[in-house]
């Protein structure tokens, strides 16, 4: 029998915790808890039953659905990565920058770290936008 995705808090930001989890299943798609447990380990030690408690609490927030068609339950991120990216933007952008989205742009590029390759993606997202408006 399959579940139904939970009932969430709509536009519920995920954790850097969260972010991994879904990093993970975004890459190599739907995937029990020991699956999504190993690929993080590569990257640093995560206690399995964290990693359970921690997807569990995702699906309760309508970050993933499950899947309980087979014996081990499958994860999947209920959104696309452009939606979560774009909460997670918006979250920031509010609250670390009073809303204003070019305060947010240009502490992102004062750094200096975009490559020409993405100062020239950027600047055809800018021309793009300008010709809509």
């Amino acid at each position: 029998m399959k579940n139904l995705p939970s009932p969430h808090n709509e536009g519920s930001t995920p954790t850097k915790s969260e972010l991994e989890i879904l990093h993970v299943l975004w890459q190599f798609g739907p995937s029990t808890v020991r699956t999504v447990n190993e690929r993080l380990n590569e990257q640093r030690e995560v206690n399995y039953s964290s990693t359970l408690k921690l997807m569990q609490l995702m699906e309760i927030k309508g970050l993933l659905q499950r899947d309980t068609n087979d014996r081990s339950h499958v994860y999947r991120p209920a959104e696309n990565p452009e939606k979560v990216q774009t909460q997670v933007v918006n979250g920031l952008r509010d609250l670390a920058f009073g809303g204003s989205t070019s305060r947010l742009v240009m502490r992102a590029l004062g750094d200096g770290s975009a490559t020409p390759d993405e100062l020239e993606e950027i600047k055809r997202l800018i021309e793009k936008m300008q010709k809509k408006g």
